[in-house]
């Protein structure tokens, strides 16, 4: 591993080591307190964020390293200074990069032109750190993660194709359910129905909500994601039979609800399952920063 650009890079083994190192970095924190000693992380970011910054930041120091904030007040990156000048001068400083962009190719173009270690903590197309965490939280659950059986429901998002990727690598069934005209990307659906058949695994797209049924857990996310234009009241009707309600998980026989958050309340999920027993929205942001730090020690310890 040289970055962590998107699960889909990653071979089976490296996937399932950073998941074993996530799991070792949680529960002995004490034996990493040292892994990034002398290390110094910038997070550049063009998003806002409240798990994806304070996980990163208090990781990186729960390893000894240090970590430098950078927003971008004046826009997106390459507008007051190139993307490739970006790269090239914070590698100069830095040991790694965080970067938490609108485009995905700003992720890319500073792996291309830096000349240390990048992590993507989210872009238009992927948010690989969501979706280890997301495994790392299963894994937890079910001793074997290709044995489960999840459902992603909504709109197919940056989070559903990582989601996608990692199911696929572990060999798992996965479903997603969207409405028409919402599903995930076409040719990150192609890729990962490839992968999904070389480990063992299927991956399965409908507008079926009945094809719920069936599933160990059911994951959703915001119907309008963060920099979308598009009105709530425009896709409401669109979008309201495939609310996760106590009802849905019923039908799908699922004991676990998962969400990245953050949520709208009462739209996409109801209170009743987001704060149920089943929940794992706080294990997921807890481990948001133990698959993180399991990233940063893999890159650079």
């Amino acid at each position: 591993m040289k970055h962590l650009i998107s699960i889909k890079d990653l071979t089976q083994t490296q996937l399932l080591d950073l998941l074993k190192l996530a799991a070792d970095v949680k529960a002995d924190p004490a034996k990493y307190s040292r892994a990034l000693a002398g290390k110094s992380v910038v997070m550049l970011f063009e998003k806002p964020s409240l798990r994806t910054r304070v996980s990163f930041d208090i990781g990186i120091n729960k390893l000894g390293g240090h970590c430098l904030y950078l927003d971008q007040q004046n826009g997106a990156l390459g507008k007051r200074e190139s993307v490739k000048d970006f790269a090239s001068n914070l590698s100069c400083w830095a040991d790694a990069i965080v970067a938490r962009t609108f485009a995905h190719e700003t992720v890319q173009g500073l792996a291309e032109h830096g000349s240390v270690p990048v992590i993507n903590a989210l872009s238009d197309l992927y948010h690989p750190c969501q979706g280890l965490a997301d495994f790392q939280s299963l894994a937890e659950h079910f001793d074997d993660l290709s044995k489960v059986r999840l459902a992603f429901v909504g709109d197919g998002n940056n989070v559903c194709h990582s989601l996608m990727y990692g199911a696929a690598l572990l060999g798992a069934r996965m479903t997603v359910i969207c409405p028409p005209g919402h599903f995930p990307d076409g040719y990150e659906v192609q890729q990962a129905q490839e992968i999904a058949k070389e480990h063992g695994g299927e991956l399965v797209l409908t507008s079926d909500i009945n094809a719920i049924e069936g599933h160990d857990a059911i994951y959703t996310d915001t119907w309008i994601s963060m920099g979308d234009s598009t009105s709530l009241v425009d896709i409401k009707s669109k979008f309201a039979p495939y609310q996760v309600n106590k009802a849905l998980m019923k039908k799908a026989g699922a004991s676990h609800f998962m969400h990245c958050l953050p949520a709208h309340r009462g739209v996409e999920v109801t209170d009743e399952v987001m704060d149920g027993e089943g929940s794992l929205i706080l294990t997921q942001a807890e481990n948001r920063m133990h698959a993180q730090n399991a990233v940063l020690v893999t890159l650079l310890g």
